[in-house]
């Protein structure tokens, strides 16, 4: 029987008592989105030269070189000038800014888990010839968010003047999001901005199996439009040569190892899928603030897509911020549903079993006994 709901006893060898997730309900102020809008620490600092591609799958190789003649061709003044209006004749008025480049103003990478596109985007964002304010870098779910916050005309003006927007993880997820993502890149692409984006997904397949895609076809080709789409083939680098996911611990050997880590937090992971349901996922970065290890106990199935969905944004902030994640109970291949893995879903459930497995990896040498 498991021992989750048992009061945790500290180890001889505890300097303070765990943090808990479940205790933590942050409030991002929305100039800290905006801040934030950088490649995520795991990627701070890889580069084209550190990536290393599949000799098998020339299709990588293909793919830095296209991304290294992207980002040098941005080395120019903005598309649209400085990205702020300009006057007509003796200061009077406003000239007319010069029509953006014909033909896609983007590239999109497209591929399974684990081929590096993320990596590949970050090296995109740093090797792009402008000031770190001038090149933006989020999540899909991140840019949409800080739409919430800023309001659409306000992120149109904010990243406007920017000379690349990079999204990551590029999913459209419900109608909303495809005419407001829709909507938004349009207007970017016509103030010069360039885009880059990774996903799972084509993007003329964007929604499908998700919502009715077909009756919002239109915006989704508008999408399709602005990228020229690289297909990234190749298996899962995080499980490339190396061993199967770790067995979980036991409930015991995961409480003492939080007990014994400085910055761990420690949660029943029933309580913390409830939790994560009351913060807006905008803030689970946030919410991981200073961890140095995450402690879950009672690992099981997750009840519905709602509260996978919610889970595969946490296990992507994780990843990001490269927290190990030491668990008893199930282990990760056995989160979804086999309907989950089957449906339209399916990719983000299998990335976040790929970065949780990773994530777990890394976690094993917090245990000492």
């Amino acid at each position: 029987m498991s021992s989750s709901s048992a009061a945790p006893q500290p180890s001889p060898i505890a300097e303070a008592i765990p943090l808990s997730l479940c205790a933590r309900e942050p409030h991002v102020p929305a100039d800290r989105l905006v801040a934030e809008m950088v490649p995520p620490p795991r990627f701070d600092s890889v580069r084209f030269g550190t990536y290393i591609p599949d000799p098998g799958q020339p299709s990588q190789s293909e793919a830095v070189q296209v991304l290294e003649s992207f980002a040098a061709g941005l080395g120019g003044a903005h598309a649209s000038g400085s990205g702020k209006p300009r006057r007509g004749l003796l200061g009077f008025g406003r000239a007319k800014a010069p029509k953006a480049p014909a033909g896609p103003r983007g590239v999109y990478l497209d591929g399974g888990y684990g081929v590096g596109k993320t990596h590949l985007l970050a090296s995109l964002w740093h090797a792009t010839p402008a000031e770190p304010s001038l090149k933006a870098f989020g999540t899909f779910v991140e840019l949409t968010n800080l739409v919430g916050a800023l309001g659409f005309q306000q992120t149109v003006q904010t990243l406007s003047g920017h000379r690349l927007l990079c999204i990551d993880e590029f999913e459209l997820d419900d109608p909303g999001d495809t005419v407001l993502v829709s909507t938004l890149l349009g207007k970017l692409v016509d103030a010069g901005v360039a885009l880059a984006a990774t996903s799972n997904t084509l993007p003329g397949k964007l929604g499908e199996g998700r919502f009715a895609a077909a009756d919002f076809l239109r915006e989704i080709q508008g999408l399709s439009a602005h990228f020229r789409a690289l297909r990234i083939d190749g298996e899962d680098y995080r499980h490339r040569g190396l061993p199967e996911a770790p067995a979980p611990f036991s409930d015991d050997q995961v409480t003492r190892a939080a007990y014994a880590t400085e910055g761990a937090s420690l949660d029943d992971f029933p309580r913390l899928l409830d939790h994560l349901a009351k913060v807006h996922p905008s803030r689970y970065g946030a919410l991981t603030d200073d961890l140095k290890a995450v402690c879950l106990t009672g690992v099981a199935p997750v009840p519905d897509q709602s509260t996978a969905l919610r889970l595969v944004v946490l296990a992507d902030r994780l990843y990001d911020r490269e927290v190990p994640v030491l668990a008893s109970g199930l282990p990760f291949d056995r989160l979804f549903s086999e309907e989950m893995l089957n449906g339209g879903y399916r990719k983000k459930y299998f990335r976040a079993i790929s970065r949780l497995t990773a994530l777990a990896r890394d976690a094993r040498g917090l245990v000492t006994g």
